[in-house]
């Protein structure tokens, strides 16, 4: 038995050649189009895919008195296109300066950086895609904003 905590794992196979999946996951415009849970848009991308290039995401949700935004900012650690990127990620204000999660809402303990690590492989026309959010807890309202995203990724990919 492991005290380790289990991270946001999802696993999907698309309908799709390799070259789609990898540009949704690496074409700022095409991010936008499906990232967040049902509801968000992404207002901001600004998304440069080389090793320890900067990516900085705006997500808002309209809320019923307000519109809600937060802001994600990060650096990509490891690319091979198509096959596998991993980028850090952080809250942070709309200027990009890292902020406590716990002032986003976030319980207390979450940390103020987590990694994000995207496998593809492509099987006989599909691609498999595994996405690892480690520092979210399984479980979690992140998880559920995730599989949400996924569900809009696997809807435009067919």
């Amino acid at each position: 038995m492991t005290d380790a905590p289990e991270w946001v794992r999802i696993e999907r196979t698309f309908d799709a050649p390799i070259a789609d999946v990898w540009a949704m996951w690496a074409e700022a415009e095409k991010f936008a189009s499906w990232y967040g849970p049902m509801g968000a848009t992404i207002p901001v991308a600004e998304m440069d895919v080389t090793v320890g290039g900067t990516r900085k995401i705006c997500m808002e949700m309209a809320m019923p008195d307000r519109t809600m935004q937060m802001w994600f900012i990060g650096v990509y650690k490891e690319i091979n296109a198509p096959n596998r990127l991993v980028y850090t990620e952080s809250m942070c204000d709309e200027n990009g300066v890292i902020i406590p999660p716990e002032q986003m809402g976030m319980p207390a303990g979450h940390p103020d950086v987590t990694e994000v690590i995207v496998d593809l492989r492509e099987e006989g026309g599909q691609t498999h895609m595994t996405m690892v959010h480690v520092g979210v807890p399984s479980g979690t309202a992140g998880e559920g904003g995730w599989m949400q995203a996924i569900d809009k990724l696997g809807g435009m990919l067919g």
